[in-house]
């Protein structure tokens, strides 16, 4: 599937050919801080078929849980997270953040991970009432 995104701004933009079904949900501790939110929606891809089109992002560099060193790139104007990869051979994969991606409304999560840092409340939210709008 052709993608296309950018950040909050317009800034950050890029192109991307993705598997709808290698959307994941991540409920680390580190995507939830990232995020601000209970759990962080990426978009997994070979960094083949990644592309930006538009002024370059921002660089963070941290270490994961699991040691391994994760490059989280955002807009150095907005703030908008746009994409993680890895160092190594996890250079090879990029992790397209979701709210980022232009179609996202057509991509919904085929898998999760760090289960165990999930928060107990999240199979409640569908109960709360909910507006429209703001």
């Amino acid at each position: 599937m052709q993608i296309d995104g950018q950040c909050h701004c317009g800034r950050v933009t890029y192109e991307a050919e993705i598997e709808p079904d290698e959307v994941g949900l991540c409920h680390c501790t580190d995507c939830q801080r990232l995020t601000g939110s209970a759990f962080r929606v990426t978009a997994s891809t070979p960094a083949s078929r990644f592309r930006l089109t538009g002024n370059s992002p921002k660089r963070y560099e941290k270490r994961a849980d699991n040691g391994a060193l994760r490059l989280q790139f955002f807009c150095g104007d907005c703030g908008s997270p746009i994409y993680t990869t890895g160092e190594g051979p996890d250079a090879d994969m990029i992790g397209i953040r979701w709210g980022s991606i232009n179609q996202r409304n057509d991509l919904k999560p085929a898998s999760q991970f760090w289960c165990r840092s999930a928060v107990g409340w999240l199979g409640e939210i569908s109960h709360l009432p909910g507006h429209d709008g703001d």
